[in-house]
């Protein structure tokens, strides 16, 4: 037996806070970003997934570590009321991007290159550029060891920027090295902080002895001076993990990507090994960091499956789309083709199998239509067509209808004349309505 949901009364209805529409026109600057984006994976042969919004919270608590701020503080649990599972609103991606790909066996015949787009929800104080509900795109590659594939999914987020005109973005890299490596480093800083406990703040020092690591990472102005004075984890790096890092950095040099070593950037989960990397900007005050992501070779066995290396990035949509904002380059809504007046509702099935046809043929048409007053005035009609943006009008009136012709009178352009063409020519004078952009 279910339980049964009732409602308390409330006013007005509004969304949540922190999770917001998308509307018109903003929604075509989204899908405009998302188009650069899919075109951009498919030159560097990455394929689609998509994984579910809901996820079994022991996923993220498993992959991501008990004591990152996203498990302990930020994230949507609830519990199904069918059989009491813990369920949870995904926080990131790359967990149920790995759990999929152990789930399916999807690195059965090896490795591969997979990219994602979706929502994702954090529990977070929503500030401009960071909110609860927020669209992620993200690239995987499972099951690559070598560090030309952590190259390759660098220059992929370089080549974005530049296709979308962004210039005012900075590289950062890291490398957190192999498991023995961090734990000599994470001994040492525990040494060291211990050694300086008065200047820690209440969350470091919780942290300090759970996971010292992301103390580094901390955003209290009064702990820099510290923190910037703690032992270096590029310090305790093998010779394997040196090269590793070395051969990314001389890819880099190579193919003219600037960057900066920062020997604080650790990320904020636990699964990152070898490689991180942030991509950070000045443009958008705190929330500076628009795309990041690194190497978790250890992930897939964390999760129950077998030893499989990963390597991967996230970018947040709303961050981007805000610095492309500020930098002027919003995209601006599509242009429509065509507007269709319509003089007399009886001529409404020829219309609409002659807007059909120009659908058909590539051409974006809006369709007037009709109130119980009926069609409405010729003026008030080319008014309408004028406020849609549209190239041209398409006149349906008595004597086009009865000729089974349509008049197109140009909206945009006062050099081009108005012309009447033939309904049964259409596919020979549908080509001069499309836009050119």
């Amino acid at each position: 037996m279910t339980e049964k949901v009732t409602s308390a009364p409330v006013g007005k209805l509004t969304a949540v806070k922190g999770m917001n529409d998308l509307l018109p026109p903003a929604s075509a600057t989204v899908e405009w970003f998302e188009s650069k984006v899919r075109d951009l994976m498919a030159r560097f042969a990455y394929r689609n997934i998509r994984t579910p919004i809901v996820e079994r919270t022991p996923l993220f608590v498993r992959g991501l570590g008990e004591v990152t701020d996203i498990v302990e503080k930020e994230m949507y649990c609830f519990e199904d009321r069918l059989n009491g599972d813990s369920l949870t609103l995904r926080p990131e991606a790359t967990a149920g991007v790995v759990r999929a790909a152990l789930e399916h066996s999807l690195l059965y015949d090896g490795g591969k290159r997979l990219y994602y787009m979706g929502p994702m929800f954090r529990h977070e104080r929503p500030q401009k550029g960071r909110y609860r509900q927020f669209d992620q795109i993200g690239a995987e590659a499972l099951g690559f060891s070598g560090a030309e594939v952590d190259a390759e999914l660098i220059l992929m987020a370089t080549a974005l920027w530049a296709e979308i005109g962004l210039t005012d973005v900075r590289l950062e890299l890291n490398s957190l090295g192999q498991p023995p490596e961090r734990l000599a480093h994470r001994q040492a800083l525990i040494a060291y902080f211990e050694q300086h406990l008065d200047a820690l703040d209440e969350d470091a020092r919780r942290r300090l002895h759970s996971n010292p690591l992301r103390i580094l990472d901390t955003k209290n102005p009064a702990m820099q001076p510290i923190v910037n004075s703690a032992p270096q984890l590029l310090d305790f790096l093998g010779e394997a993990s040196l090269a590793h890092f070395n051969t990314l950095k001389s890819i880099l040099d190579v193919n003219g990507v600037a960057y900066t070593v920062n020997p604080r950037l650790v990320r904020g989960m636990d699964y990152y090994n070898l490689t991180v990397f942030e991509f950070t900007t000045d443009r958008l005050g705190s929330q500076g960091t628009v795309c990041a992501g690194g190497r978790y070779d250890y992930l897939f066995e964390q999760l129950g499956g077998k030893p499989a290396p990963a390597v991967g990035w996230a970018l947040g949509v709303d961050r981007v789309l805000e610095l492309a904002k500020a930098a002027g380059l919003v995209a601006t809504e599509p242009r429509l083709d065509a507007y269709a007046i319509v003089t007399d509702h009886a001529a409404m099935p020829l219309v609409l199998t002659t807007l059909q046809s120009l659908r058909t043929a590539g051409i974006s048409v809006q369709m007037h239509t009709s109130t119980p007053e009926g069609m409405g005035s010729m003026k008030s009609q080319f008014k309408r067509a004028d406020a849609s943006g549209a190239r041209f009008a398409l006149i349906f009136g008595p004597d086009e209808v009865k000729a089974q012709q349509v008049t197109i009178k140009p909206l945009r352009d006062a050099t081009t004349q108005q012309v009447t063409q033939p309904l049964a020519t259409l596919s020979t004078w549908a080509p001069t309505l499309q836009s050119s952009f």
